[in-house]
């Protein structure tokens, strides 16, 4: 089974909005990575939208021919966004609204019902629900109560070890990933994931199903250029 990379545009918004106009522009930077061989766009609009902004995820809704995956925390702004855009797949990210990026998973036991509820209505609109989890069993156990199609594995902490040398951080990974797929639970991953790591994980997590790369991929990029970087994370997963 290959791995299916869906590139996180955020990154691409940011620079956009820096000088105000429409460059780079997103449509086509989704447009290119697609053509390059990528498996799926990913955005995360914030209700300050900073970077991703709610007009832009209607805006790619036409010309996303992979996954679309919108994350987000679920507020009612961005419920009402997704049940709109009808994306692939849903992936909600338990965010502040002042957090820099996501730096925690979902409690599945502490907030059951809210995810229960939640996760029952992006299903009932057909849309394919994932949760940002930390590694650990009991919350995926927790996940599986909730109704999820799947989980999102948290990484930066494996990225962290790993750049340290401590290929053991893996194992908590590989752990909840056989549990989730033990309950019938699908597994993507995303956080700190970049070319020095990728290879490396998606070789030990059983049956990973997609990864979502933003920050990595875009940086490096600027160095190696978007085509060569988007198939070498291809080649890396197969």
């Amino acid at each position: 089974m290959t791995t299916k990379l869906s590139v996180n545009i955020n990154k691409i918004a940011t620079l956009r909005n820096a000088r105000g106009g429409d460059v780079p522009n997103l449509v086509k930077f989704a447009k290119d990575v697609q053509a390059y061989g990528a498996q799926g766009i990913t955005i995360h609009p914030r209700p300050d939208e900073r970077h991703i902004r709610y007009q832009d995820a209607r805006d790619l809704k036409p010309i996303v021919h992979t996954e679309y995956n919108i994350e987000g925390n679920p507020i009612q702004k961005f419920m009402d966004l997704v049940l709109e855009v009808k994306p692939t797949q849903v992936t909600l990210v338990p965010d502040a609204v002042d957090a820099i990026t996501s730096n925690a998973g979902w409690d599945t036991i502490k907030h059951k019902d809210f995810l229960t509820e939640v996760i029952t209505e992006f299903k009932n609109n057909g849309i394919r629900t994932s949760i940002f989890v930390d590694p650990i069993l009991t919350i995926i156990d927790g996940a599986k109560a909730v109704g999820t199609d799947r989980i999102e594995l948290y990484t930066e902490e494996f990225a962290h070890q790993y750049s340290l040398g401590n290929t053991k951080a893996i194992q908590p990974y590989i752990d909840c990933a056989a549990r989730a797929n033990e309950l019938g639970i699908g597994v993507n991953a995303g956080h700190d994931l970049s070319l020095e790591n990728i290879q490396f994980f998606a070789k030990e997590v059983p049956n990973l199903l997609e990864v979502s790369i933003g920050h990595a991929l875009i940086a490096e990029s600027i160095y190696l250029g978007v085509e060569n970087v988007v198939n070498m994370y291809l080649n890396k997963l197969k």
